[in-house]
């Protein structure tokens, strides 16, 4: 049967390729030629339009299917882009810290400095204590000063054999008060004492009423207690104003240092330190 039906196919098309052949070199078409013709439109009409939506169906599964495969890779490099972005950003901000470490480094040759990393910050005290990876073994001793390449951020409160804690400036109320000198034509001594979380300001007292204060200047260390070396950049004179009777002057101090951004570290070292239970720290 098979074998008949192809046979009868082979044949039509046999014969339809004939017509065409021959149909070009006569004007007149014959009688059968139209049936035959006819024929074979119906059943291209009945076939074709049927074959050609099948195929189309198969042709749009295919492309579902590429953009399916397309959306895939785009996600998963989508996905591969954000990672290496953020890789970058964090390296970028290594690489800016490293660079501000090694100048900040440079420029204060005059003093031995130990680097060390921020490990982790005190949860009961987050504001006024981070954890550094050196310690004892390190060289670490009580009552360093500790740098951030932009300033003074505090002294090292504990130390262990591997790690220290570090006592911000933030918590100068609970520790030791601070000398400082604040820079100019006269040199003004003052010490820092309080510390206004809401304004992130250092609060500077007891400088004479008479002596030369105003905004702008910068605060240093002034290194007369043997605890913190002179010189150690505090921060800078934001505002002054009288102080209790009218006979002092306070002056409000914004630190040079970003205490919530702390990474890598200075440690000082010096070669003799004096207790902060002593009192005032230079």
């Amino acid at each position: 049967m098979n074998k008949r039906l192809v046979i009868l196919l082979f044949s039509l098309i046999t014969l339809v390729i004939f017509v065409g052949i021959t149909l070009g070199l006569r004007e007149k078409t014959t009688l059968p030629e139209k049936m035959l013709l006819d024929t074979t439109s119906i059943f291209q009409r009945i076939f074709y339009k049927p074959a050609s939506s099948i195929a189309g169906l198969f042709q749009n599964v295919k492309d579902m299917y590429s953009i399916y495969e397309e959306n895939k890779v785009l996600k998963s490099n989508l996905e591969k882009f954000a990672q290496v972005s953020a890789e970058l950003n964090r390296l970028k901000d290594e690489n800016q810290r490293l660079r501000e470490m090694l100048d900040a480094k440079e420029s204060m040759s005059d003093y031995k400095l130990l680097v060390a990393e921020v490990i982790a910050r005190s949860p009961d005290r987050w504001n006024n204590v981070i954890i550094i990876d050196k310690g004892s073994k390190n060289g670490i001793k009580k009552d360093m000063a500790v740098l951030s390449p932009k300033g003074l951020i505090g002294s090292v409160q504990r130390v262990a054999n591997f790690s220290s804690s570090v006592q911000l400036l933030t918590d100068v109320e609970r520790g030791s008060q601070i000398s400082v000198v604040v820079q100019g034509d006269q040199s003004v001594f003052g010490i820092i004492e309080g510390y206004i979380f809401e304004e992130g300001l250092l609060v500077m007292r007891k400088v004479p009423i008479e002596s030369p204060l105003k905004p702008g200047q910068m605060v240093v260390t002034s290194g007369l207690g043997g605890v913190f070396p002179p010189g150690l950049l505090v921060g800078e004179v934001t505002q002054v104003v009288t102080g209790d009777y009218g006979l002092t002057q306070m002056a409000y101090v914004k630190p040079a240092a970003d205490f919530y951004r702390l990474n890598e570290v200075f440690v000082v070292e010096r070669s003799f330190v004096v207790p902060s239970d002593q009192g005032v720290q230079p």
